[in-house]
């Protein structure tokens, strides 16, 4: 379990935004506002809406370094 929680965690820190204003960005780097705003909206459906709710607590948290960190430390290959 605690692998699984690793291997999503690491797949979100390599995850970038596929469409829109910030296409290409790194979930995580998305503004505050962008995944606040989401959030009243409603997240899209299926993985990419999962991890947009994630990173939403990660930021209402302040954990958006934690997440950074393991994209350094977990390069993609």
């Amino acid at each position: 379990m605690l692998q699984d929680q690793q291997k999503l965690l690491i797949e979100l820190a390599h995850t970038k935004m596929p469409f829109g204003k910030f296409e290409g960005r790194y979930l995580i780097d998305l503004p505050e506002h962008y995944v606040v705003w989401y959030r009243g909206k409603g997240f899209p459906k299926g993985k990419l809406g999962e991890q947009l709710q994630l990173v939403y607590e990660l930021k209402l948290n302040g954990l958006e370094d934690m997440i950074r960190n393991i994209r350094f430390k977990y390069p993609k290959h």
